[in-house]
């Protein structure tokens, strides 16, 4: 099919979490999540390169408030090396410093499912 791609047997685990804050915070919370979350795990110093293939972010438009993170890693080793204590504690202190407002993480989906979701195929326009 002309110009669409069709890839599949891949095993990319996934990270999906949920988040809420004020709707009316929604836009300051994503931007201060990609400011320090998505740019200092891209530019870890704990790789020479980025370990995720990349991060989706989806809203809820029937749950003002409700963000979906999707990160695509390129291995559990490259995820599992990124959750290095003092980074995670450096980066969570950098964003609550940055959002002032009550946020939460409502569901982190991998661990319901024991870290065993992985993108298979993926179909996509190019």
């Amino acid at each position: 099919m002309q110009g669409y791609t069709y890839v599949k047997n891949e095993h990319y685990p996934i990270e999906h979490l949920v988040f809420t804050t004020a709707p009316e915070h929604m836009e300051e919370f994503l931007a201060v999540d990609h400011e320090v979350w998505t740019l200092g795990e891209a530019y870890s110093d704990l790789f020479d390169h980025i370990p995720f293939l990349y991060k989706e972010v989806w809203v809820n438009d029937h749950r003002p408030g409700e963000m979906h993170l999707i990160f695509v890693w390129e291995s559990m080793e490259s995820w599992e090396k990124m959750n290095d204590k003092a980074l995670q504690e450096r980066l969570a202190a950098q964003f609550d410093a940055k959002f002032p407002y009550p946020y939460q993480l409502i569901r982190c989906v991998e661990r319901e499912e024991n870290f065993g979701i992985h993108r298979f195929s993926r179909f996509e326009r190019i």
